[in-house]
């Protein structure tokens, strides 16, 4: 029986089906839109977990954000690098109270 065989091959780190080539440049499109169209943004690396693949997640100055997977960790890194980003790691700062703030503006819509 193989219960607790993992998977190998098509998976990130988590488990998740990682981003294809196509899904990393429309991602990184979107993503550079976003920066582009908004003041203030900051870029978070989000760890990959058992349901999802490493993501990175831009913050705007009034806390609207966007996220999308990328392959791996490195690679969200230079991808925000490459936007000129200021980039974090949600592990060790957590997210801005800004985003938490929008995403309770945006419910009591």
């Amino acid at each position: 029986m193989s219960w607790f065989r993992r998977r190998k091959g098509g998976r990130s780190q988590g488990g998740a089906a990682a981003p294809s080539k196509d899904d990393l440049r429309r991602a990184r499109a979107h993503l550079e839109e976003f920066s582009r169209s908004r003041r203030g943004v900051e870029a978070f690396v989000e760890p990959a977990t058992h349901v999802t693949s490493t993501t990175l997640i831009l913050i705007a100055h009034d806390g609207e954000w966007t996220r999308r997977a990328v392959p791996t960790r490195e690679a969200a890194f230079a991808l925000a690098n490459a936007l000129h980003l200021p980039t974090y790691d949600v592990n060790q700062t957590g997210y801005p109270q800004r985003m938490r703030d929008w995403n309770a503006r945006q419910r009591g819509r």
